[in-house]
Formats: C-alpha cells, structure tokens, sequence
C-alpha cells in the first residue's frame, strides 16, 4: 500500500490526468498537509455509496473516482449473472457541478462492461430514480448527487433491485472491488455518443416522469380538501435550484393548487447555488427568498425542496411572520394526518405499521400506539426502512403506511424505496389545506398535538471535525463515549445505555441486561431518567459528530429548559 506521498506521486506521474488536473495538483507540490488530506485514504465506499468534496485526489470526488466506483459496481452486477446485466441499471444526475459529466461517464463504464443501461437525459429527483429502479425492473440503480450538502461536494448514491439504496453486504463487495482494480487503468469505458446510437444506453425522459407523478397522484388522500380552499389557498415553493423544479409544481397542480409561487431566483438550475449558503431545507436562513415573497403574496405555506428533491422543508405563517416546522415535527403531523384521514376515507390497510429513524422524535411512537398502529424503530437511513418494510410484506404482518427521519426526509407508498419530497409535498399541501379548511395552520396543528398527546421537544447538534485529525478526534470521541460512558448527562441521572455497535444494553450497577434488536452500527444511545434521551454518531457523509437531544417534559418550557440543559453539555464534547 502507498504512502501518501507515493500516492501522490502515482497520480502526479499518470497519464490519465489532464492538464488542468495535473496543473492543480502540482500547484500543491509544497503543501504537505494539503497533500496529506488528499491521498492519505480513498474515499470510504459505504451503504451510502460516495461523497466528498471535488477536487483532483483520492480523498475527493473527481472522475477518475466515477470510473474506479463504476467499475466495481458493475464487476458485483456482472457476478449476479447474465439477466442481472439485461435488467441492467438506471442512473440519474442533480443539478451539480459535473453531474453531467459524472452521469454519463458512469453509464459509459456500465455499458461497456455489457451491462444495459437506462440514463435520465435531465436532472431528476432522487425519488424518481429509485422508482426507475422498480419500474423497469432494473437490477441496480445510480445517482450522482450530494443531496444537500453544500456546492463543493458531489456524491455517489447507489441502489439495489428493490430501489433501496445499497445493503451492507453490496456496499462491502464494490468497496472489495475497489481495492483490486488500478483507479487510471483497470476500468473499461465508451464512446457516450455511439453507445446512445446502439441502444446500449437508453435515455429516459417525460414517459417517465409521467409514469412516477401518476403514482405520486394516487398517494393524495382527500384532494377534497383541497378543492375546498383552492380559491384562497396559497403556496410558496423554492427547489434551491434544484432537481424539484419542475415535478414538485406539476404534482402540486394537479392536487388542485390554484395559487402556486415558486421562487423566481431559485428557479434557475445552478449547482453554485448562488442565494445561499447551504441548500440545506434544515436551515431556516436559506428561505429568506421565499419568506420575501411569502410576505409579498400574502402566502399560507412555504415548501422547499433540497437539489436532489428527497428532502422537504416547510414555513407557516405566524401573524405576520413565517416560522419553521422542523422535520420531527413534520413526521408527527403527517402521521398524525395520514392515519386521521385514512381512517376518515375507509383507505386504512389491515395492521398498518409506521416507523422511523433511532434519532428522530419518541412522539411518533405515541401517536401511532394511541391510534392502533404498529411502530418501529430502525438505524439512521432509509434503506434500513426499505428493509423493514420487506420483512413485513415477506411476513405478512403489517402494512406500511409511512415511514420517517428527523433530518426532513419522508417516504410513503410503494412506488418509491428512499425518501421523496416530491410526494412529500403533495401530502404536506393536502394536509395545510385540510387545517386551513379549519382556520388552523400546521403551527396550531402541531401545539394542538402537543396537548393531545404531551410535550416533546428535539434538538440535532453537528460537531464539525474535518480533515485527517477531524477523523482521528472524532473516533477518539465515540471511543472515549463508549469505554468510560457518562454516570449522569447535564446532571440527570443516566438509566440505560445502548450501544448499537455491539447491540449490548447496559445498566448502571447490573452491567449488561440485554440486546437491542439489531446492531452493527456506530452509534450510542443514553437513556436519562427524566424521559429524555442523549445520542451520539459520526455521521457517516461528512466530517462530523452528531448529537441528538430528545426530551420529554411537563409542557413546552419544561422542555425548553431541559434541552437546553442538554445541549450545554453536548457542545463541550466538541471542545
């Protein structure tokens, strides 16, 4: 194995590089930290597939990274047979720098290795290309996107034949595969051109995006509801220059939104993302263009959807401001609503389940217990949902109605395997107007929930640790967490300590009492005796440690309080 700075040197010394690649890393000749970030590891091939910043490197995203991962993956799809490689895989693109480019070397890798490939001839939402999946029967799927990261990086997000992305073992294969195979000259590729004459790489264009919405209309519950409100109803809608700009306001349209506004600025496809900082739907900071024309027009409801339009985020009008509704908050509500207006519309299945993520809000668990429906908890991403679910329907048990994250991600039906905002809006859409019906917005909504069913509050906390060191602090973190775990946090007393690592459950004074149901990932869960909980994970997309907060409390300020009890405690971790 090479050392960094042989590494570098290989790739200096390649003729693969262009001269533009060359000139950009010969222009760090003398930067010997710089050097070391770039070539001291490849970037790591998880259930996630890729993602990094792009620069010219082994650490990053750059083109000789899409061929070296296409290669791979294509060798784990050539070994599930020939009628692996009929099926062959879709492949789609976000609206980033070098996602066109990226794309369609991907498919050039894939169809040269004789493997039948269907590219969307356009950026295409997420959802969309997990639906490709299913509705050609595709043995694989491929997405060129870094979802809502910010404009630096692009990704690598591969799929599987259920149009779930990657299971583990898939993920380890191709990471396998990527070890045997030279980067600069152990792939095969083709001319994209002749490959498109030969019908070795099929472009997918409005069939499918005709195909998709049909089933995303078939997800609305009480369009009803909307027709009620339609007169004086009105949406705000950005896609931050993304992938929803044409899908989210036709499938909003067709609901029977009659006032629909999206933002003019963030129309515009543009992987700069030029009006803000972060096309993150988290940050309420990145819809001050929508808030702006909210005002203007005198608007309900904001919706915007992130580049690779998998994620939502929403704003209501609050007198005469706009307030956030926060992705825990949003699972709730839709729960909530999903359950309230199947029941309403004789549309329930028989034993609905619901789930959503370990880190995300324990007031989804109340509702659906209240309400007769089955819930689940699973790791962090939804291709473990998309497992779940197929172990229902193998089983037999239950019938998902809807599944969750905290970070804004939804999924619902079973057209799609990953979360989806472009049914995500519709559904959000149909549910405001629903209250609005009722002089309520999702605001009053939600504090009605609240009494209802009791006071939760959630808080995500990032600590940022880029870098060789970031990665060498944040392990030193998770290991000092785990081998010496904290008595009491914020001076509440810890009760129980889950390690889903190991899967072990551990008491205070007793030790070990048990297993959690599944294990295997690199995360701890603290359990306070107050009801609250404390969790903690390297993420496993970007240099950072996440911290959870999720408390209970008497009502909205005894939750306030003992967040922010918690939160004092979580921000010294990263000192």
């Amino acid at each position: 194995m090479r050392t960094y700075k042989e590494e570098y040197q290989h790739w200096l010394d390649s003729p693969a590089l262009n001269e533009q690649e060359w000139a950009e890393l010969s222009a760090i000749a003398d930067d010997e930290k710089e050097i070391e970030n770039r070539f001291y590891a490849p970037l790591s091939f998880g259930t996630a597939g890729l993602r990094g910043t792009m620069k010219v490197g082994l650490h990053h995203m750059n083109i000789h990274i899409i061929r070296h991962a296409t290669q791979a993956f294509a060798n784990v799809i050539i070994a599930e047979g020939p009628e692996a490689m009929e099926k062959g895989i879709a492949i789609a693109h976000d609206c980033r720098l070098n996602g066109v480019e990226f794309a369609r070397e991907a498919a050039c890798v894939m169809a040269a290795n004789g493997i039948k490939v269907r590219l969307f001839d356009e950026l295409r939402p997420t959802p969309e290309l997990s639906f490709a999946v299913i509705h050609y029967g595709c043995a694989a799927g491929l997405n060129v996107t870094a979802s809502h990261n910010p404009k630096e990086y692009n990704g690598y997000k591969v799929y599987w034949s259920d149009g779930a992305q990657l299971p583990p073992q898939k993920a380890e294969a191709i990471a396998q595969q990527m070890e045997q195979i030279d980067i600069f000259t152990g792939f095969k590729t083709c001319d994209f051109n002749e490959a498109v004459r030969e019908g070795k790489i099929i472009l997918l264009g409005e069939e499918t995006d005709e195909a998709f919405l049909s089933e995303v209309m078939a997800m609305a519950i009480d369009k009803e509801a909307v027709a009620a409100v339609a007169d004086e109803f009105k949406i705000v809608y950005t896609p931050f220059h993304g992938c929803g700009h044409k899908l989210v306001p036709e499938a909003l349209r067709r609901l029977g939104i009659k006032h629909l506004y999206p933002v003019p600025e963030q129309m515009v496809i543009d992987g700069n993302f030029p009006t803000v900082v972060s096309p993150n739907p988290e940050n309420p900071e990145g819809f001050y263009l929508a808030v702006d024309l909210a005002r203007k027009v005198g608007s309900d409801l904001i919706i915007g959807t992130d580049p690779d339009s998998d994620r939502i985020g929403t704003m209501v009008r609050s007198g005469d401001d706009y307030v956030t509704i926060t992705g825990n908050q949003m699972g709730v509500l839709l729960l909530d609503y999903i359950i309230n207006a199947r029941k309403a519309t004789g549309t329930m299945p028989e034993n609905p389940g619901t789930m959503n993520s370990i880190v995300s809000t324990t007031m989804a668990r109340v509702v659906a217990e209240a309400n007769d429906v089955h819930f689940e908890d699973t790791f962090t991403g939804f291709k473990f949902m998309a497992e779940r679910v197929a172990e229902w329907e193998a089983a037999g048990t239950y019938k998902y109605i809807f599944a969750f994250e905290e970070s804004y991600g939804y999924m619902m039906g079973d057209f799609v395997r990953d979360k989806d905002a472009v049914t995500a809006s519709l559904l959000v859409a149909e549910m405001a107007a629903h209250y609005h019906q009722k002089g309520m917005t999702l605001l009053d909504a939600m504090n009605a929930l609240y009494e209802k069913y009791g006071w939760f509050e959630e808080k995500t906390l990032n600590l940022v640790m880029p870098g060789l060191d970031g990665l060498q602090k944040m392990d030193a973190l998770m290991s000092r967490m785990r081998n010496e775990p904290p008595k009491e946090i914020g001076g509440v007393e810890v009760v129980r300590e889950r390690d889903y690592l190991d899967g072990s459950i551990t008491v205070p004074g007793l030790g070990k009492v048990g297993k959690t149901p599944f294990w295997g990932s690199n995360v701890l869960y603290f359990e306070l005796n107050d009801g609250s909980s404390f969790i903690i994970r390297p993420s496993g997309t970007e240099p950072k440690i996440k911290i959870y907060l999720l408390v209970r409390g008497a009502s909205r300020e005894d939750c306030h309080q003992r967040l922010e009890n918690y939160l004092a405690y979580a921000e010294a971790l990263g000192e």
